[in-house]
């Protein structure tokens, strides 16, 4: 069969292992029922912004124009940077958005991806957040009342562990499977000033999460569209929002938003 699509972010239900759907046009198609086929991809050359739909000759945060990269509450620079948010002061780009987005309950967490790492995420986010980062275990660490403050108990814990995955390891399943999150939210819990340690939740619930993945690779060789148009292999896996093909090459789904791409399978 084969399709069109601009591809974006796929959307995940948690079960076990992970669903993961492609939104196309008109319907999703489910992810998983492609593992153990060939799948071919092509790009067609365009780039079409996953906000305005304008044509871009560049992608900028995972499939953005520049004039909405520049003016959009999705690409504000507390996404990335949750202490910078000003919404609880009323500043921002979309107090609107901000309202529903920023001005919410936010946790903060531990997950194990390729090692312990601490992150920020909208309550209403949970378990999405670590299922696209390939966590395959999570605990909650602090819920708070907006983003600014999470970010500030991020921002302080930054300086004791990372904030950051990394991908290859997540990839080839290269984790410390004997971390003990439990343990690790209470050094956490430790390491905080009173002032924002009151934020600390008593869950002790460690979510564990399973990905549909025959086999892992050895190594891995990572796809670009601007490099390689034109990618045929067989699907052996999905983790994070990565596809893992046969041979160790993977496709960052996410990092490729606004792509239109010709798919076959």
């Amino acid at each position: 069969m084969k399709t069109e699509v601009n591809l974006l972010k796929m959307r995940t239900e948690l079960s076990s292992p992970v669903s993961y759907f492609l939104v196309l046009k008109n319907e999703e198609l489910f992810v998983n029922h492609l593992i153990g086929q060939t799948i071919s991809l092509k790009w067609s050359g365009e780039i079409n912004c996953v906000k305005c739909g304008n044509k871009t000759n560049k992608s900028f945060a995972q499939g953005y124009c520049y004039p909405c990269f520049v003016s959009a509450p999705e690409t504000a620079p507390c996404i990335l940077q949750p202490e910078l948010c000003e919404a609880h002061l009323g500043i921002a780009r979309d107090m609107e958005w901000s309202e529903k987005n920023c001005l919410t309950n936010h946790y903060v967490y531990l997950a194990l991806s390729s090692g312990v790492k601490v992150g920020v995420t909208r309550a209403s986010q949970v378990p999405t957040r670590w299922m696209d980062q390939g966590a395959v275990k999570a605990i909650k660490l602090a819920k708070t009342p907006n983003r600014h403050l999470a970010g500030l108990i991020e921002k302080d814990l930054k300086k004791y562990m990372s904030d950051k995955t990394s991908w290859q390891k997540m990839l080839k399943n290269d984790i410390d499977f004997g971390a003990d999150l439990i343990s690790e939210k209470e050094k956490a819990s430790g390491l905080l000033r009173s002032d924002l340690n009151q934020y600390i939740t008593d869950d002790k619930v460690i979510f564990e999460i399973k990905y549909p993945v025959n086999s892992y690779p050895v190594k891995i060789k990572s796809i670009n569209f601007e490099k390689t148009p034109e990618f045929s292999g067989t699907l052996i896996g999905i983790k994070g929002q990565y596809l893992i093909f046969e041979g160790g090459f993977v496709i960052n789904v996410r990092k490729y938003g606004g792509y239109k791409i010709i798919l076959e399978y």
